[in-house]
């Protein structure tokens, strides 16, 4: 195809958008709908699987020694707890910091009334897991190492969390294609009524020889016009409002701020997403739609 002819095609499918300016407002406007509901859903899923993940890295395991395991067979057991798989990392407290930490949330004149100067406490490690999903089998492998007194097990915890993780992943990823077929099934629609509302051309453009391609060009340039334009107005709208709303939420539950993506971490992928999804739908909405008028011929094409 001559360039000049890419040049005169494109040319049309910037016309076609003028001219039918109030049909294609209106699919904009439809479409803009649609991603903003589709990129607030990314946007919701994306930031509760960080919260999720970030409410699991505080989930520690705390493991108890025995009282009268010695300071130094306490240090050796933390070479036998990197030994398991599922631990990412540990920390040993010594008696006297676990002493320290109880009596900095008690006061010390309350500790003195109740224990004297005795330390009732024995050695501890806090250990972080990779996977919440292996939550009871470590805290198995842990109880069974030589010197530990008990383990903090909060596997109702882990287990919860790891459902709430799936649940909000498969749903969003439902919402997201719902949404998709939605957002397609009215750009089709929109070039469907461009297309018979121009069918008097079309048939001449048939009539005189010009290829299939040559009538579907322009009306694919329309559409991927109208979902360029959609996905970069959406993504714009959630742009703008993403950090209001942040803050707004953090002013209610403290914890959203600091485990939530901040927008400069959001707006470059979710302004190409939108863009590329805004122009996909747009595209294959247009492909879909004018096969119909592309088998006919003539006479055809106007019904008669």
């Amino acid at each position: 195809m001559k360039l000049s002819s890419c040049g005169y095609l494109i040319k049309e499918g910037i016309r076609n958008i003028w001219n039918n300016r109030m049909m294609s407002l209106a699919s904009i406007v439809v479409l803009v709908s649609c991603l903003i509901i589709t990129g607030t859903a990314l946007v919701v899923s994306l930031n509760v699987s960080k919260l999720i993940s970030s409410i699991g890295d505080d989930n520690e395991i705390t493991v108890y020694l025995k009282t009268d395991f010695s300071d130094l067979d306490s240090i050796r057991l933390g070479s036998e707890i990197s030994k398991i798989s599922n631990v990412e990392s540990y920390r040993f407290c010594s008696r006297d910091d676990v002493l320290k930490t109880y009596k900095d949330s008690i006061g010390s004149d309350i500790y003195e009334v109740m224990q004297g100067d005795e330390n009732p406490f024995g050695n501890e490690y806090k250990v972080r897991l990779k996977d919440l999903s292996a939550y009871s089998k470590t805290v198995s492998q842990l109880k069974k190492l030589k010197g530990v007194e008990k383990v903090s097990d909060r596997s109702d915890i882990a287990g919860k969390l790891t459902k709430l993780n799936y649940f909000v992943s498969i749903v969003g990823t439902w919402v997201v294609l719902i949404l998709a077929v939605v957002t397609l099934f009215i750009i089709s629609n929109t070039i469907k009524m461009t297309m018979y509302s121009r069918r008097f051309e079309i048939s001449i453009m048939k009539s005189v020889g010009a290829t299939n391609a040559f009538v579907r060009i322009p009306f694919i340039i329309e559409a991927m016009l109208i979902g360029l334009i959609s996905g970069l107005t959406a993504a714009a709208a959630i742009i703008l409002l993403y950090s209001p709303v942040r803050n707004a939420v953090s002013g209610i539950v403290a914890m959203i701020k600091d485990s939530t993506y901040d927008i400069e971490q959001l707006w470059l992928p979710l302004l190409i997403a939108m863009t590329c999804i805004g122009m996909l739908i747009g595209i294959l909405g247009g492909a879909v739609s004018i096969t119909r008028y592309l088998k006919k011929e003539g006479g055809e094409i106007l019904g008669w």
